[in-house]
């Protein structure tokens, strides 16, 4: 049998760490860590501007359209992340695998990371496809519940290819070469806002299908960057290397199952916080159709400003991993901290943003001079307020858990997640909005202080472990 063999900058780079990591040069690290966050951040952002595009052109179908499709787009990013999280276990497993100059273990990590790609994906798409059922039962509208559904049944089947190119991006983000999948996402955000026109408006004489046509452009444009990308790895001389697809159908049941161990907590982390969210949404729908219209597109601007410490905290994982790897506890502590500050940074400027441009942001979605919109404008601009104040604490909590991924330190987090999200966040979101009487204000109250729990515990967490040099989870074993 071949030999295989990383490419020799690949091999360089694992090397590169253990060198690097005798010192401690925190400029270096910040540039590495810049170079491979601002395409990860690009990317989190155009995976966001294709929900972006459909929630807006959604709202020129009308304000109960605008409801109804943005409660189906907050429903499938709920399972989404969670399957999004247990596939996060790639990244660490490959970033660790290069780190230790394990070649083998780089290339059974992607393919068993595309067979859970599947496995994953199923039992959501079943649940998506009774979502009116889900709905109805926690007290949503008839109507809201079928046209949500009506978009969901379209969008599940974006699943399978959706968390194949999360695979495939983790795999080059990991080798360092991110822009690739940066330019896959960027291009289908175009590609979206033509099939919305064609599918949802019935432009150029195809049908008009309103949620439907929506739902059906969402499955079409995830597969068309899946497929784009597979092929670019396949042919690019970087990656072809691997032959990811040559015994493709042979089982590595142990590094399967490592896989699903590792992930299936950080799935439940994502999940949690997505279900903060996903309640948020439920509880504003108990409000009335006109805060939940506000709160979509409040909700919408405060997950566009995410993605920016998302990138950042799925580059802090891959640059922690390498070092763990490595066996350097001074490259993880170095690559953490930088991180989290980027992290920082970032939310800062989208904090003030909220702050003095709120009509700008809400006048995107909703049009102020239509005086049917007059309430859910300043319902939706209050929330911006309170979207503010939690910017860092966003920060925090996304960075903190992916350096914490960085060492497979996901179960324990797990627990911060469900009390800090469920406990504290979903709990006083209720309290607030109901028992005391502050409505919607109430609920994005709620939002702040679960998400401000988790980040402290999160941060907590890396700050012990790397303090006290509890790193022995973190090395390589292969």
């Amino acid at each position: 049998m071949k030999r295989f063999r990383l490419p020799g900058a690949v091999r360089l780079l694992g090397r590169g760490y253990r060198r690097h990591y005798r010192l401690t040069d925190w400029k270096t690290e910040l540039k590495a860590m810049l170079k491979l966050a601002l395409p990860l951040v690009a990317l989190q952002l155009g995976q966001v501007a294709i929900e972006t595009t459909d929630v807006v052109m959604m709202g020129w179908l009308g304000q109960d359209s605008l409801a109804a499709g943005a409660l189906g787009v907050h429903v499938f990013m709920f399972f989404w992340l969670f399957t999004l999280g247990v596939l996060s276990a790639v990244a660490p497993m490959i970033s660790q695998a290069i780190g230790a100059l394990d070649e083998v273990g780089a290339r059974r990590t992607v393919r068993q990371g595309l067979w859970a790609a599947v496995v994953v994906s199923l039992p959501s798409m079943i649940l998506l496809w009774y979502s009116e059922d889900l709905l109805l039962l926690i007290g949503q509208a008839p109507q809201v519940a079928a046209e949500a559904q009506t978009y969901l049944r379209a969008a599940l089947w974006a699943f399978p290819a959706s968390m194949g190119f999360v695979v495939l991006r983790y795999f080059i983000s990991a080798l360092s070469r991110p822009r690739a999948a940066m330019v896959a996402m960027l291009s289908c955000v175009l590609l979206n806002i033509a099939l919305n026109a064609l599918l949802m408006f019935g432009m150029l004489g195809f049908p008009r299908l309103e949620l439907l046509g929506a739902g059906i452009s969402t499955a079409l444009v995830h597969t068309a960057m899946f497929l784009g990308l597979l092929l670019y790895v396949l042919r690019d001389p970087q990656f072809s290397k691997y032959e990811l697809l040559i015994r493709f159908w042979r089982p590595d049941w142990q590094r399967f199952r490592q896989l699903l161990a590792l992930g299936l907590p950080i799935g439940m982390v994502l999940m949690s916080e997505a279900g903060l969210f996903a309640v948020s949404s439920l509880m504003m729908g108990w409000l009335g159709t006109t805060a939940l219209a506000a709160h979509a597109v409040a909700m919408q601007c405060a997950t566009v400003t995410f993605m920016m410490p998302l990138g950042v905290s799925q580059a802090a994982t891959v640059r922690i991993g390498l070092a763990a790897g490595a066996g350097s506890a001074e490259g993880v502590r170095q690559s953490g901290w930088i991180a989290l500050a980027l992290g920082f940074a970032f939310m800062s400027l989208s904090a003030l943003m909220f702050l003095t441009l709120p009509e700008v942001l809400i006048g995107a979605f909703l049009d102020p001079d239509n005086p049917e919109n007059a309430e859910a404008f300043a319902l939706g601009i209050s929330f911006l307020a309170v979207a503010a104040l939690f910017q860092l604490a966003d920060a925090g909590q996304v960075v903190g858990g992916g350096m914490l991924r960085g060492l497979s330190d996901t179960r324990v987090p797990m627990i911060y997640a469900a009390f800090g999200y469920w406990g504290i966040g979903i709990g006083s979101a209720w309290l607030l909005a109901f028992p005391l009487g502050y409505g919607g204000e109430g609920i994005w109250i709620g939002l702040a202080l679960g998400l401000t729990t988790v980040a402290i515990l999160a941060i907590w967490r890396f700050s012990r472990r790397t303090e006290l040099g509890l790193l022995e989870k973190a090395v390589y074993r292969g």
